[in-house]
């Protein structure tokens, strides 16, 4: 990962994090979105293995008042093995709205935020990258939760779930499709 990546990575969590303290929750049920797709839409190939496998921007509000902290997978439903876990993120503070494009690869980012392992054995995102003429669906899950997991960065998918599971108040999702272009 380039020094260059992380600089932005880090600018960009902190800039999130001071513009959630200043944002109210409407109380309408928590929400998930994102500027770069549309929820049953196509990912964009610049997030995936045959673009430049780069985190999109995912975007939350509408939490429960007694939220403390947020969790945020993404999974393929259609892997050989069932869910296929993409990319882990959490113990995000309650004050934050998004999480920026770009996210660095690493365990711990500023602001007490961290990222868990994912099937690829790597700390951080991994795009979708399904066999060739398979079309797969892409589950971005943003969950409240009423404490934060305090579980140590890298954490797996059984891991975090076994933790988070007696912690939730609400979840949501969007799903995106992706399929890898024949060569």
């Amino acid at each position: 990962m380039s020094m260059h990546r992380l600089s932005l990575s880090v600018v960009a969590v902190i800039i999130v994090l001071l513009a959630g303290a200043c944002v109210s929750n409407s109380g309408t049920g928590l929400v998930i979105s994102s500027p770069d797709f549309s929820d049953g839409g196509v990912m964009p190939e610049k997030f995936t293995c045959s673009g430049a496998n780069i985190s999109p921007e995912i975007n939350w509000s509408g939490a429960p008042t007694n939220t403390k902290s947020y969790v945020l997978l993404m999974e393929d439903a259609d892997g050989s093995t069932g869910m296929l876990t993409h990319w882990i993120v959490y113990d995000m503070p309650v004050s934050m709205i998004l999480l920026p494009a770009r996210m660095a690869e690493a365990g711990k980012i500023p602001g007490g935020i961290m990222q868990g392992t994912n099937a690829f054995g790597i700390t951080g995102y991994s795009g979708p990258c399904p066999p060739v003429g398979e079309n797969h669906q892409y589950i971005f899950t943003i969950y409240a939760l009423d404490a934060k997991l305090d579980i140590a960065p890298g954490a797996d998918i059984a891991r975090l779930k076994e933790v988070m599971a007696p912690r939730i108040l609400e979840q949501t999702s969007i799903t995106v499709m992706y399929e890898l272009p024949a060569e």
